[in-house]
C-alpha cells in the first residue's frame, strides 16, 4: 500500500492520491517520474544557479507543471515551483522541510503549496509554489527583511529578533495582526528546533490592498540535521541558547511585541491542541524511524522549556 508523498494519504498501488494531484492542478490526473535522478538534479541546480533568482546553499530547481502531460520540466523562467532535491551530505532534508511545513499548517501558520515528488531513481524531492507568483506574467512585490533593512546575503545573520518588529510597524497595513504572526512563527522555529530563520527567511508581500509577512518558506527541523548548539539565528534578549519561557513569551510576546495576555494564552493553546496531531503527523512523514524519534524527542524537551 503507497502513501501520497503530498498529503500522506495511502493511495493504493498508484504513486499518488487524487487530492494530491488535484492540489496541483484540477486538471491533473497522474503524474510521471521526474525525469532527473537526485545526482542529477544537483548537477543541474549548479548548472543553473548563475541563472536563476533562487538562491541559497541548498540546491533548487525552478520547475513548471505541465498537467496535460502529467509532468514538470525544469524551466530558467517562468516557474512557478520550487525543487528541492535530496542533499549529497545532509540526510532526509525534503522528507524534514515537507514535514515541517505542514506542522506549521496545523497551528495557522500561512504555508504555500507544496510536497514531494517521486525522481526517475525513486527518490523524493521536495516542491513548493511560489507564493510571489500570480501567473507566468504577473509578479507580485516581495522584499525579504535582508533587503529592508539593509543588510547583505553575508550579513543575514547580524540582527537580532527585537529588530524586526520597527519593519512591521513602518511598512505593515495592519501590524498588530502581524506581530501575532511574528510570534506565532518564533514559538513554532524554536519548537520544531529550526535554528536557521536569518533575516532572509523573513518576507513581506504587497497586495493590492495590504501589505503583510510573506507565507512561510525554509521551515525545516535544522537542529536533528546540522547539530547545532545555537536554537535560533537571530538573537533574542542577546541570547541564542537555553532560551526559554521567559525569553520567548514573557519578554518577546508581552515586553516586545506588546501583544495583550489573551491574545498570547489563546496562541499557546493553539500549540497545546496541536502536539497530538504533530506526532501522528512525524510517524506518518516519509522521514525514517530514526530521524521521527529525532524529532519527537527535540519537541518534547523543547515543550518542557515552554511549559506547554
Amino acid at each position: 500500500m503507497n502513501r501520497c508523498p503530498i498529503t500522506y494519504e495511502e493511495c493504493g498501488e498508484q504513486l499518488y492520491s487524487e487530492k494530491g494531484l488535484k492540489s496541483l492542478s484540477r486538471s491533473l490526473n497522474a503524474l510521471h517520474l521526474f525525469p532527473y535522478s537526485a545526482k542529477e538534479q544537483i548537477q543541474l541546480a549548479a548548472d543553473f544557479a548563475a541563472k536563476l533568482s533562487i538562491q541559497g546553499i541548498q540546491p533548487k530547481l525552478s520547475i513548471k507543471l505541465i498537467a496535460s502531460k502529467g509532468e514538470f520540466i525544469v524551466v530558467e523562467k517562468g516557474g512557478r515551483y520550487i525543487l528541492k532535491p535530496p542533499h549529497q551530505v545532509y540526510e532526509e532534508l525534503p522528507q524534514n522541510e515537507d514535514l515541517t511545513m505542514k506542522l506549521g499548517s496545523v497551528v495557522a501558520i500561512d504555508a504555500p503549496c507544496h510536497g514531494m515528488i517521486y525522481n526517475k531513481d525513486n527518490s523524493l524531492s521536495y516542491f513548493i509554489k511560489r507564493f510571489d507568483r500570480v501567473s507566468s506574467h504577473h509578479k507580485l512585490a516581495t522584499e525579504d527583511f535582508a533587503q529592508l533593512m539593509g543588510f547583505s546575503r553575508d550579513t543575514k545573520y547580524e540582527s537580532s529578533m527585537e529588530q524586526l518588529i520597527p519593519i512591521l510597524d513602518k511598512h505593515c497595513t495592519f501590524p498588530l495582526i502581524e506581530k501575532i504572526k511574528l510570534f506565532r512563527l518564533t514559538l513554532f522555529n524554536f519548537l520544531i528546533g529550526n535554528e536557521d530563520m536569518h533575516l532572509k527567511n523573513f518576507s513581506l508581500i504587497r497586495y493590492e490592498n495590504k501589505v503583510e509577512l510573506s507565507p512561510a518558506y525554509d521551515l525545516l527541523n535544522s537542529s536533528i540535521v546540522l547539530r547545532n548548539p545555537e536554537e535560533i539565528a537571530l538573537p533574542l534578549r542577546g541570547k541564542k541558547s537555553k532560551l526559554k519561557r521567559e525569553e520567548l513569551i514573557d519578554y518577546f510576546g508581552l515586553e516586545r511585541l506588546k501583544l495583550l495576555k489573551n491574545v498570547i494564552d489563546q496562541e499557546l493553546e493553539t500549540f497545546q491542541k496541536a502536539f497530538a496531531t504533530w506526532e501522528a503527523l512525524v510517524r506518518k512523514s516519509f522521514l525514517s524511524a530514526h530521524m521521527q524519534d529525532k524529532y519527537l524527542d527535540l519537541i518534547s524537551e523543547r515543550r518542557k522549556r515552554l511549559k506547554l
